[in-house]
This record gives structure tokens, sequence and C-alpha cells, in this order.
């Protein structure tokens, strides 16, 4: 293998200065879960958004999740909004990776996914 050719490899494995795919709830969701059916490509410069609200309507404790691009000013806010009858406080956390607002807490950058795709490249060079 070509030095070019490992390079080319490489590259292919860093993330792109493409647009950011996210997930998103089309309302606010009951269940994170319900969020993961609609991957959606964000426009430039926009983060990955994941939103947890709650509230109460008497003595039921109310959690409804919001997924979504957002600009950058979004991230990082916490308030209260009013819906349906509630008061919700909301925490909005943002994220920078694919796909990184999914059901679980959300995360920064991480490099799992580039040090899979490098394993067939580090194996032609063992060889």
């Amino acid at each position: 293998m070509s030095r070019s050719q490992l390079l080319i490899g490489l590259l292919l494995c860093l993330p792109s200065a493409a647009c950011l795919r996210c997930f998103t709830c089309v309302f606010p969701a009951i269940s994170p879960m319900d969020c993961l059916k609609f991957p959606l490509e964000c426009p430039s410069g926009q983060r990955c958004l994941s939103s947890e609200a709650t509230g109460r309507r008497g003595v039921v404790q109310l959690t409804i999740y919001e997924k979504s691009c957002a600009v950058p000013a979004q991230c990082g806010l916490s308030g209260q909004k009013f819906t349906s009858g509630v008061y919700f406080n909301y925490t909005n956390v943002c994220c920078d990776t694919d796909l990184c607002n999914g059901a679980g807490p959300a995360h920064g950058p991480g490099w799992g996914g580039a040090a899979l795709c490098l394993l067939p490249v580090l194996a032609l060079l063992a060889a």
C-alpha cells in the first residue's frame, strides 16, 4: 500500500466538513426513543440538540424530549416553557458529531468510529 493510498484511507475515516446529521422529533415526544426515527441533515454551522423538559400536572410528573438541529446560541440554555397547559423546565445540550443526540445523554466528540475505521489500515501496515 502506498503512502497516498494510506492517506486517502485515513482521510475517509475522519469526520468531514459536510453538514451534520442529527436525530429529530417532529413534535415533543414522551420517549427519547421516538426521536430516533427521523435523522435530518442540518444546515451548515448548526449542532445536534437534545432537550429534556419536566413539568407537573397535579401529582403526575411529565417529561418530554426534543431532538433537532440547533444554532449554537440555543446550546446550553435552560429555562421554562409552557405547553399543553403545563409549565416545563428544560435544559438544552448540544453535540457536534453525526447522530450524537441519540437516546442516551448527549456527549461530545468521540474517536470510537474513527478507531474502528482505522483497524483495517493498521492491519495492512502490520502485514
